[in-house]
C-alpha cells in the first residue's frame, strides 16, 4: 500500500499524484501538520501540497481532506467498492 501525505511542505501539487486502489492518505494535525520524519519516511514522491495564493493561509484540514479524497475518489472514477 502506498501512503501519499498532505502537507504544506509537499513539493507535488495534489493533481499530479497518480492514486490507485488501496492507497492510503495521510493527514497531520491542524496546527503543526506532519512531522519532518513522517514525511521523510513516506518519501518526497508521495508528498503532496494544495497550490495557495501568495500570501493567503493554508486552508483548514476538513477542507484539504475533502479536496484529496475527492481527486483520489475522482481518480479511480468514484468507484465505492
Amino acid at each position: 500500500m502506498r501512503i501519499w501525505a498532505f502537507s504544506t511542505r509537499g513539493q507535488k501539487p495534489y493533481h499530479q499524484a497518480d492514486f490507485m486502489p488501496g492507497d492510503g492518505l495521510l493527514f497531520g494535525p491542524e496546527t503543526r501538520g506532519l512531522p519532518e520524519t513522517m514525511l521523510a519516511e513516506t518519501g518526497s514522491e508521495y508528498c503532496l501540497h494544495l497550490p495557495m495564493a501568495d500570501a493567503s493561509r493554508s486552508l483548514n484540514l476538513s477542507n484539504t481532506v475533502a479536496i484529496g479524497l475527492y481527486e483520489a475518489w475522482r481518480q479511480l472514477d468514484f468507484e465505492t467498492g
